[in-house]
């Protein structure tokens, strides 16, 4: 099949609009959606830093590859990469290299932090004495403060993270299923700022999964293509079924489901008031006198050092399989 507006193979049959794209069109076309969130989610000013969210996979790669090429010729914007090193053994690793070798290439500063550091655990030891589903329910937890303490650090204004239009419709589902109204309106792009929060953003929200993977591989990124040995305890991968399904049968629907939610997310901001955070004793803001950070990692600590297994009520797992 050759590409819609040119000569060339095409490398895609774009189902939910019936186009097909060669490879340099495809690029384009995914580069135009890219560019038109960044400027509809954040408001960037002269000076500003930009911190993306990079563990090393398809979807961050593609992150930071498009926000240093979409701002490589601006002086006046600053990327940065910030990597959280979990502790998973045989996997992080690859991933770390990828976005150090692809950071020194394009001369990116590159800012490693790890769970170790900042909580006295790797992923592997919380793993080992964590029940089913809860391995997850840390990792999101300890991942959102990691990050948020560098971006800090580093004076960034935003954060990007690697999220695609897939992992949005899968997050939106799961708390309408929940009926987590007050967690719908955190999904981000963050409009509502709190202090000694970084405001995140999401550059890939309107790119499927499938098109942030070609785009990776057309465009010769390197990224780490292995899967987290924890995926598959993932709450996540029950929605990621039933999406995927759903699309297959009407292509688009990931589409409808994020237009549904962007519609109806106005008037539940509006109706919601703003969370008032206090300040955990490690500095971070939190909704209590303790971050969920600091307290997971005490239980965790607290369990290991007795050998026995987490305990993780429904209520405490649901809210962090998530990407708010």
């Amino acid at each position: 099949m050759k590409c819609d507006l040119c000569s060339h193979d095409a490398v895609i049959f774009v189902r939910y609009n019936g186009a097909h794209l060669c490879a340099i069109h495809f690029m384009e076309y995914v580069e135009r959606r890219v560019k038109k969130e960044i400027r509809k989610q954040i408001n960037l000013k002269p000076g500003d830093k930009i911190g993306v969210a990079v563990s090393g996979g398809k979807d961050s790669m593609t992150t930071l590859h498009l926000l240093y090429k979409t701002f490589e010729k601006r002086n006046d914007i600053e990327i940065h990469c910030i990597t959280v090193d979990e502790g998973i053994e045989k996997y992080r690793l690859s991933g770390i290299n990828a976005a150090e070798k692809y950071c020194k290439d394009k001369k990116i500063p590159f800012h490693l932090v790890s769970f170790k550091d900042i909580f006295g655990l790797t992923m592997d030891e919380v793993a080992s004495i964590a029940k089913e589903n809860s391995p997850c329910t840390y990792c999101g937890v300890f991942r959102r403060k990691c990050m948020n303490l560098v971006a800090k650090k580093i004076n960034a204004n935003y954060i990007a993270t690697g999220h695609n239009l897939d992992d949005i419709s899968q997050s939106i589902l799961m708390n309408f299923v929940r009926g987590d109204v007050e967690r719908l309106t955190r999904l981000g792009p963050h409009k509502r700022i709190q202090p000694g929060l970084i405001p995140r953003f999401i550059p890939l929200r309107m790119i499927p999964e499938s098109e942030s993977l070609l785009y990776a591989m057309v465009s010769k990124i390197d990224f780490c293509n292995m899967t987290c040995p924890y995926r598959e305890k993932a709450i996540r991968n029950q929605y990621r079924s039933i999406i995927n399904e759903l699309d297959m049968r009407s292509p688009g629907s990931k589409f409808s489901i994020l237009s549904s939610y962007d519609q109806i997310c106005p008037i539940l901001v509006n109706n919601l008031e703003k969370t008032t955070l206090t300040k955990c004793k490690c500095g971070e803001p939190s909704l209590s006198k303790k971050c969920k950070a600091c307290e997971l990692a005490e239980k965790a600590t607290k369990k290991l050092n007795k050998g026995q297994p987490e305990e993780i009520t429904n209520s405490d797992l649901f809210p962090f399989d998530t990407i708010g």
